[in-house]
């Protein structure tokens, strides 16, 4: 009889032992199948394409002059028409007189050799004028603005022929004649910008030869000297005397008026011919790469992948390699900033001073990173997230019941980025400054351009 309870035990503690073991199955024992959450990786190759651009809009902080040939870019030639505004009102004293008169190129630095020689004309627009709420591109016609009969100055020198006339930066002048100088004398076209303009339409400044370099002009300025006189006395000796002032007025190009950067890749089909696996992206006004996001096959391959489930997007990346990556002090620099934007949308992004947006337009930075391998190479590329872009475009496909595009075509864009204190951007340009990088393509055959995705469905 002692033993019963011991056998009433033992059997007791089996029983729990089995229940235990099978409460980790209850869920997935009482969960259907068509229940569970199932997520998956893909990788999707694209295409791409080198696209040679023909202009792009001029809305410059800067200024490129002078000409650069690149082997492998091609070369590159840059002139600005600008406007000059005036002192709305200003008027001279009652007794001044005119003394001289100069153009002022103030730039920081320069691309390329700065002991090349440049020969840089100022000509006057003396025909149309730039009108201020228009829209420029830098394929501009100066033959529109000016017949290049009115030459205010010249000058050759090199880039570091530059005076030190500012402490924030260097300057070239070019003086200006007496005939203008006493152009400038009736102050009564300084009444307004728009009276001023009639008066003088502004400049178009170009290089006729030099190759080698590039200079980033950072301002723009009309100098015009005179001087004046007034009856004084001295509190010391009670004499009379006359007084001479000194003194200037300043005529910038600046933001209430209007200034291009022209643009031209004169033997640009001659040259360029990106080698079977790389695309090029180039500025300013140079080369973009057309790529292809296979949209249809990536809305078939989730569906066929997780059937009768909603699908979502967990991750996907594209990461843009560069290539053949040049060190060189004198090759072109790299891109710094590209946006990876729907070639539908280009236009009107830049046009509106859009921001970037993950249904239309990502930016992508030059990043570096070592491959930890038997070489430790270096690894430069550029990343986007495209994640809510595909998700938005099969998701208004499947609104209008159309069926998504084979092809969602993208364009990368170099482009000049401000941000701020949070490093948010606040304005994205197209990039008028020398920049330029060698990217695999979608054939490349060592790491073809591809898309990497995660999906699930539930």
């Amino acid at each position: 009889m002692k033993s019963y309870p011991i056998i009433l035990f033992l059997l007791l503690a089996v029983f729990a032992v089995s229940c235990t073991d099978n409460l980790s199955d209850i869920g997935l024992g009482i969960q259907p199948s068509s229940d569970q959450i199932s997520v998956k990786p893909d990788t999707f190759h694209l295409t791409s394409e080198t696209v040679k651009v023909q202009s792009i809009l001029s809305k410059p902080d800067s200024f490129l002059l002078g000409s650069y040939n690149d082997k492998k870019f091609g070369s590159t030639k840059a002139e600005i028409l600008a406007q000059l505004n005036c002192p709305e009102g200003f008027k001279f004293p009652a007794n001044a007189i005119a003394d001289s008169a100069s153009i002022v190129l103030y730039y920081r630095t320069w691309f390329g050799n700065e002991s090349s020689l440049l020969h840089v004309n100022i000509f006057e627009m003396n025909k149309a004028p730039l009108v201020y709420p228009n829209l420029y591109y830098t394929n501009i016609d100066p033959s529109l603005y000016t017949d290049q009969k009115e030459l205010l100055g010249d000058r050759i020198f090199s880039a570091k022929d530059a005076s030190k006339l500012r402490a924030d930066s260097t300057s070239i002048i070019f003086k200006l004649d007496s005939k203008f100088v006493n152009r400038f004398k009736d102050d009564t076209n300084f009444a307004s910008t728009e009276k001023f303009l009639n008066f003088f339409k502004g400049i178009y400044i170009t290089a006729d030869f030099g190759s080698a370099t590039l200079l980033n002009i950072s301002q723009i300025h009309l100098k015009y000297y005179y001087h004046y006189t007034y009856n004084t006395k001295s509190v010391i000796t009670g004499k009379d005397s006359i007084a001479t002032v000194n003194n200037n007025i300043d005529f910038p190009a600046n933001s209430e008026v209007r200034q291009v950067n022209r643009i031209l890749h004169l033997d640009r089909d001659l040259v360029v011919n990106p080698a079977a696996g790389v695309n090029y992206v180039a500025a300013p006004a140079n080369l973009n790469t057309h790529i292809g996001i296979p949209l249809f096959r990536i809305n078939t391959r989730m569906k066929d992948s997780i059937p009768n489930k909603e699908i979502n997007i967990n991750s996907a990346i594209l990461k843009v390699e560069a290539t053949n990556i040049d060190v060189d002090t004198t090759s072109t620099p790299t891109v710094r900033y590209m946006l990876l934007i729907k070639e539908s949308a280009v236009d009107r992004f830049f046009k509106n001073k859009e921001l970037p947006s993950d249904t239309c337009a990502m930016l992508g930075s030059h990043s570096i990173a070592l491959i930890v391998n038997t070489t430790n190479q270096y690894e430069d590329y550029y990343t986007f997230s495209l994640a809510k872009l595909i998700a938005n475009e099969l998701k208004v496909a499947k609104q209008f019941n159309t069926i998504p595009v084979d092809k969602l075509k993208m364009v990368l864009i170099p482009v000049q980025v401000t941000f701020d204190s949070n490093s948010n951007p606040t304005a994205v340009k197209q990039s008028n400054s020398m920049s330029a990088v060698t990217i695999r393509s979608g054939t490349n055959t060592e790491s073809p351009m591809r898309l990497n995705l995660v999906y699930s469905g539930f």
